[in-house]
């Protein structure tokens, strides 16, 4: 069984990784995410996943080699622009009072690489997420727990700011960071079986 990678410092993606049997090892790639970000381009978050996906499989030690390597990023696609993480409190408050009552596309890009033979698989996963409406007191709590500035589009769903999704189509993985069903179609495309990442649950 290969070692398993996760390119990103995000804890939820790490949570949701050990929740599908998988325990990773986490490499923060180093990418300048912001430096990324001012090319813009639809296709942000796939290009984001894929440059620390492969900037950290370009700098494994020999323990790791061959070792599969997930890079991931999120972005909210709001009012004809993609949002990363807010620059600060002020622009996270801008973003809820927008936000409130209307929807957004969350987008996370996902990248994977098999170190061993240098393949890869890339997809990038939409979900709809309809917001509700707090009001300027809700807004300006939630901002003020610091959570918001940390994460893509200024909100969680798995955290404090679940209260303010009213409802989602598609994968609420997605949306937490990382869907689980096209890490499983990528692992296949690479000829591995996220199953096997199972077999120290049950002691085989």
């Amino acid at each position: 069984m290969k070692t398993f990678i996760l390119a990103s410092a995000s804890p939820a993606r790490r949570n949701l990784l050990r929740s599908a049997g998988i325990e990773p090892r986490v490499i923060v790639s180093g990418v300048d995410e912001a430096a990324v970000e001012a090319e813009g381009g639809a296709g942000l978050p796939g290009t984001l996943a894929e440059r620390k996906a492969f900037a950290v499989a370009g700098a494994l030690p020999p323990d790791l080699a061959g070792a599969l390597v997930l890079g991931c990023d999120s972005m909210l696609a709001f009012d004809g622009e993609v949002l990363g993480k807010p620059a600060d409190a002020a622009e996270a408050v801008a973003r809820w009072k927008a936000m409130r009552g209307r929807s957004g596309v969350l987008q996370t890009g996902h990248c994977l690489i098999d170190t061993a033979t240098g393949n890869n698989a890339a997809k990038t996963v939409e979900t709809v997420v309809h917001f509700a409406e707090p009001d300027d007191e809700e807004v300006a709590a939630y901002v003020a727990t610091g959570e918001p500035l940390h994460v893509a589009g200024a909100f969680t769903i798995d955290g404090l700011g679940g209260v303010f999704v009213e409802r989602i189509e598609g994968d609420h993985g997605n949306v937490v960071g990382l869907s689980l069903p096209t890490l499983r179609t990528l692992m296949t495309i690479l000829g591995v079986r996220l199953t096997d990442y199972w077999s120290d649950r049950t002691g085989s």
